[in-house]
């Protein structure tokens, strides 16, 4: 007999293994690895991935229940998805069943329905059966019917439902079901041409309408869908079927993609002559993907030297050996006019996923891909894990980008992922970028140790295409504005250089990272701020809706008219958001076109689109936003950029926030001057010597990289160390600091006898410390209080083992007391 290893969908360290069922007969040679299979468990029927087949001896058959169901006919998994899934289980400390959720896409996350149908031998009078108000013939004629779905329908006699069902003459059934399905079209199948033409022949002279309907399918002989067909002759779908019943046509039901971009027309684009810089990046690529060698590269290009086409031809190569490619961007620079680029060029084997489509679009663009359909994968970080077969190339653009980790369990990094899935295929990676995370840098340049990326080879392109200058760049002292009498959030430079582009009929792009109107509340009488109640965090002013908003739990209050606390008039709103930015242009510059792009106007779909192809017409003359507006953009006319606040994320207690400060102003300098007009770019801080800054004047990414490095090293962070984040929280801060104490002895005492060090030298030897438990930046959110210890290490030390060890010996005590801990290795956000 067969069993199947089954992880079932409770994500909990309790139900973290696998457990064995039997395979029916009628399933034997259907489940694979990676199927999706329905099972009983604990009184419940859950949806549960396969992740082994066996045939042992030692196994007590007769103990084990059979699986449910299978839910596939081909597993939505492959073995290597399941082999990764586990390799993500260890890496990033998270249950197996949610790891491989993660690779699924949500229409395919089975949920539990009860269906409700009476049992064999029931009977009921007819009495019963007239007060039922017809759920009894619904049962009895329907079969069984989801419990949802009766209680919805039938509210009035919900009563008698709950008293059979307690009698036992109506039963209860679990089933699994997916949360979506494929889209089916009824479609109209016309017969062979002499038939039509005989059909024509004997239909009466009164049946006008389906006499017409037969001559517009003999001139359009293609399949058509019921409900077009019957619009573009204005007649009802019921003539059609009526063509059905006489054996005319047939009328079958297709199954039909929802492509998001159906409408869309994406005109061919042929490969780019290189530059001999192309050219020489190039190479060493194709001779990996020639040769199906596993290589690593980062792509260390400036901002305009033409990396995507380096990208799109690369891709080329990996196709003409039969070999798919996915390619990732962040979500923030998927924009309409990346994907036309791919689209272009490669036309519809390329399949598109990100959050922006709905559920359907995601799962039909998914299906491609598994199909077969399609070859090349774009999208955003959960992409990496595209049912490909046969990977030959993975491109991480903009690879620094922190949107790559994910902040919710798994909390995966897709570029680690990619480096792991490609070595499973034998791929080659690229890494993309202007400005690479000083990890990958140090990996490449100096091979880091400390890093999952081994030792990836250094490809640069130092110049922008055709040799076109990258943008001059000024640094503008706001403290010296302010002694010239300028209150404004717009210096005299800046100002200047607006309307000048105004005048000229260019475009500018304003950046700050910030979005709202105002930044806090206060009470110029009391001192009072407004703050979540929920979260230890001041809430936003947003002048549209008129509310105070927490941009952490979603909390929101209306407009305060007078102090809450004292009752003053003088509630005054401090800081600024883009609103704000948004409504000084319009009072500054009269008649300015402004576009604002930020979490606040691009909710809605098709707004991304919307707005940039608005700008890219030269309907708007000032592209406003946070830092969507910095990445992916590639507009002719833009000869101006201005970054309000450059100095917005310095403060923020992260190790990496000069590091992010300097990606930010370098990217979206990179928008300026792109094409044959000349860029500009203006910053404005309040600390205009500061490294991250000035080293945006030069374009100077190497000297900021080893300075940075440099401090890195003695303080023996990333990249020359690892970190864990091990974060705890619950509503009571002095459960928290003994439970955070715990844990901290807990590992010190686990590294002290295996003999590893317990503080950081220069020596480079193996360490481990343990920082805290202290509260966290953000302390308390969505009213539990939050605490945090930080494992530091390097070395030969499996610091992730020890730390999930004495997690474990915890367990019992953290689970009575209800406190919650989150681990997050590699963390990219200190907050």
């Amino acid at each position: 007999m067969t069993v199947a290893r089954v992880i079932v969908d409770v994500p909990s360290r309790d139900t973290d293994r696998t457990f064995d069922y039997l395979i029916p007969d009628r399933l034997i040679g259907w489940v694979e690895v990676g199927s999706r299979v329905a099972v009983p468990f604990g009184g419940r029927k859950l949806q549960g991935i396969v992740t082994g087949l066996a045939e042992d001896a030692d196994i007590e058959y007769a103990k084990l229940k059979p699986l449910d169901d299978l839910m596939d006919a081909i597993p939505p998994l492959s073995a290597e998805l399941v082999e990764l899934g586990e390799w993500i289980s260890r890496r990033w400390l998270c249950p197996l069943t949610v790891a491989l959720q993660a690779m699924l896409p949500a229409a395919l996350k089975g949920r539990t329905e009860k269906y409700v149908y009476p049992a064999a031998n029931a009977q009921w009078s007819e009495e019963e059966t007239a007060q039922s108000g017809g759920l009894l013939l619904a049962l009895q004629k329907g079969g069984p019917l989801k419990l949802t779905s009766l209680l919805q329908h039938y509210t009035e006699h919900g009563h008698l439902l709950k008293r059979w069902l307690r009698q036992g003459r109506l039963e209860e059934r679990q089933r699994v079901e997916d949360r979506l399905s494929v889209k089916t079209v009824l479609t109209v199948f016309p017969a062979h041409q002499a038939a039509l033409r005989l059909a024509i022949e004997q239909i009466p002279a009164r049946a006008h309408k389906q006499r017409e309907v037969l001559q517009y399918l003999a001139e359009q002989p293609e399949p058509m869908g019921v409900q077009k067909l019957a619009e573009a002759l204005g007649t009802t779908s019921s003539t059609i079927r009526s063509l059905a019943d006489r054996g005319w046509v047939e009328i079958r039901a297709v199954t039909e993609d929802r492509d998001p971009y159906a409408n869309r027309d994406f005109p061919a684009s042929a490969p780019m002559v290189l530059t001999p810089a192309q050219a020489s990046a190039l190479a060493p690529i194709h001779s990996a993907l020639d040769q199906r060698r596993n290589e690593v590269y980062l792509l260390h290009g400036v901002t305009g030297s033409g990396k995507t086409e380096v990208y799109l031809q690369a891709i080329q190569r990996c196709l003409e050996h039969g070999k798919d490619a996915i390619v990732l961007v962040p979500e923030i620079a998927l924009t309409p006019q990346m994907v036309e680029r791919f689209k272009s060029r490669f036309g519809a084997r390329v399949a598109v996923l990100h959050s922006r489509l709905s559920q359907g679009e995601r799962y039909d663009e998914w299906r491609k891909i598994r199909e077969g359909r399609a070859q090349v994968a774009v999208g955003a970080r959960s992409a990496i894990f595209a049912p490909f077969a046969q990977i030959g190339l993975i491109v991480i653009d903009e690879e620094h980008e922190t949107s790559y980790k994910q902040e919710e369990s798994p909390k995966y990094h897709a570029r680690d992922v990619a480096v792991e899935r490609a070595r499973l295929h034998g791929a080659v990676v690229v890494l993309g970028s202007a400005t690479p995370a000083l990890e990958t840098y140090e990996a490449a340049v100096h091979g880091g140790k400390e890093t999952q990326l081994g030792n990836p080879g250094y490809i640069a392109l130092p110049e922008r295409v055709a040799n076109r200058p990258l943008p001059g760049v000024e640094i503008v002292d706001m403290r010296e504005e302010l002694k010239l009498g300028n209150r404004t959030m717009f210096s005299f430079p800046l100002a200047a250089a607006i309307r000048d582009r105004l005048e000229r009929k260019e475009q500018i792009v304003l950046l700050l990272n910030r979005r709202g109107y105002a930044t806090f509340v206060m009470c110029r009488s009391c001192g009072y701020t407004a703050a979540c109640p929920h979260c230890e965090i001041s809430l936003t002013y947003h002048r549209g809706s008129q509310n105070l908003r927490c941009h952490y739990c979603g909390y929101a209050e209306a407009e305060p008219k007078v102090c809450p606390s004292c009752e003053s008039p003088h509630i005054r709103f401090f800081g600024t958001g883009t609103q704000k930015v948004e409504e000084a242009l319009a009072e500054t510059f009269p008649g300015i076109r402004v576009i604002r792009m930020d979490v606040d106007t691009t909710t809605e779909k098709g707004s991304h689109e919307r707005w940039l192809t608005e700008f890219r017409e030269r309907r708007a003359d000032v592209l406003l936003g946070t830092q969507m507006v910095a990445k992916g953009l590639d507009f002719p006319f833009v000869t101006l950029v201005g970054v309000l606040a450059a100095d917005a994320a310095l403060r923020l207690p992260d190790f990496r926030a000069a590091e992010r400060t300097f990606q930010l102003l370098t990217q979206v300098a990179g928008r300026a001057g792109r094409h044959e007009l000349p860029g500009e770019v203006i910053i404005q801080t309040y600390d205009p010597e500061h490294e991250s800054i000035t080293s945006v004047v030069g374009h100077d990414y190497k000297g900021f990289v080893e300075r940075a490095l440099d401090l890195r090293r003695q303080l023996g962070y990333p990249p020359y160390g690892r970190l864990i984040a091990v974060t705890f929280s619950h509503e009571l801060v002095p459960m928290l600091l003994s439970t955070g104490e715990r844990f901290a002895s807990g590992l010190r005492e686990k590294a002290a006898v295996l003999g590893v060090r317990n503080e950081f030298d220069y020596s480079g030897r193996a360490a481990l410390e343990v920082l805290g438990p202290v509260s966290s930046p953000i302390a308390r959110l969505k009213d539990r209080y939050r605490f945090q210890c930080m494992v530091k290490y390097r070395g030969d030390v499996d610091a992730s083992l020890m730390t999930s060890q004495v997690l474990a010996e915890m367990g019992d005590t953290v689970k009575r007391n209800g406190i919650l801990i989150s681990v997050d290795v590699d963390p990219q956000m200190m907050l």
